[in-house]
């Protein structure tokens, strides 16, 4: 129960990506870095759509694309100040 307690209040970062995406590479490099600064509880997860027919299709032309808890928050580019803004409002 305590597991379970503690895994809900994680806030989930989804990022879609494929290999050779330097704006992939940006974003990504972006959620590490407030990762690593903030003291909220984060899980950051890297998908790969192009291993992933269905996942190529729905966001072939838009990637990244960032997750926040299972919710589109960004598409392209976040900046760091705005991604904080985020992760602060979705832990308040």
């Amino acid at each position: 129960m305590d597991q379970l307690l503690t895994d809900a209040r994680v806030i989930r970062l989804t990022i879609y990506s494929r290999p050779g995406c330097h704006l992939c590479d940006e974003m990504k490099a972006v959620v590490a870095r407030v990762g690593r600064r903030s003291a909220l509880p984060i899980a950051i997860e890297e998908v790969d759509i192009s291993t992933d027919t269905d996942l190529e299709t729905r966001y072939g032309v838009e990637i990244p694309v960032l997750l926040v808890d299972g919710k589109k928050a960004a598409k392209y580019r976040i900046s760091e100040p705005e991604l904080t803004r985020l992760l602060s409002a979705r832990h308040g």
